[in-house]
């Protein structure tokens, strides 16, 4: 079993998280740019679903809203960039294990990078403290989002995609123009064009991302 180094151990204590088996926490803050053999990818997997379970129970009591709408807010409660603000807050680009380009790259405070460890910390609470322990883990720290906006704005490719219907047009159609840089930190640029009216470009660390960009950046333009 691989030891978790005191300062680690006592951070994840401070935020609340059940550590039990230490060289499951040790995979849950690996990156593979370590070499390691063992790293996040798998508790990564399990975390995202009981992210997703804790938050749509969640809001499934909060809220009597029609399934769409809880859809559009689960979305946007799950994504990676709620992850990593979540993981930003906490402390975990003080703790994740990167190897040395990985971090020179920047890694550390990469949104997909801090967005999947935010998962597989919550997957390795899952195994050592349970599902209701990790729910209410989920609602002390998506507190803040949860209660604020997100999700709640209509999605800007669902805005668009209205808007060109309301306006007689054909479907946007997204095409990715680049990809570009390591795996952590990825970037993608895409272009979103609506025939006869004009196209938009933006650039994210997912491709879902930049094409959320592009719609939005086509709607402050043509919209």
């Amino acid at each position: 079993m691989s030891a978790l180094p005191p300062a680690t151990r006592e951070w994840l204590a401070a935020s609340g998280f059940t550590v039990a088996d230490e060289g499951r926490w040790h995979e849950a803050l690996t990156h593979g740019s370590t070499g390691e053999t063992r790293h996040y990818q798998r508790l990564e997997f399990l975390g995202d679903r009981v992210l997703g379970l804790a938050i749509a129970g969640w809001l499934f009591e909060l809220s009597g809203d029609e399934e769409g709408k809880l859809a559009q807010r689960l979305n946007a409660l799950v994504s990676k960039r709620a992850c990593a603000h979540v993981a930003r807050r906490i402390g975990v680009p003080d703790h994740v294990r990167l190897g040395k380009q990985a971090r020179d790259d920047g890694a550390a405070d990469s949104e997909n990078v801090l967005g999947d460890v935010m998962e597989a910390l919550l997957g390795a609470n899952h195994i050592d403290g349970g599902f209701d322990a990790t729910r209410d883990l989920v609602r002390r720290l998506w507190r803040e989002q949860v209660e604020g906006k997100a999700g709640r704005a209509k999605h800007p490719k669902s805005a668009l995609q209205e808007w060109a219907a309301g306006n007689r047009r054909r479907a946007p159609e997204y095409t990715l123009l680049d990809r570009s840089g390591p795996d952590h930190a990825a970037r993608f640029t895409v272009r979103v064009s609506v025939h006869n009216v004009g196209e938009a470009e933006a650039t994210a660390g997912s491709k879902q991302d930049a094409e959320t960009a592009a719609a939005r950046a086509f709607m402050e333009k043509f919209g």
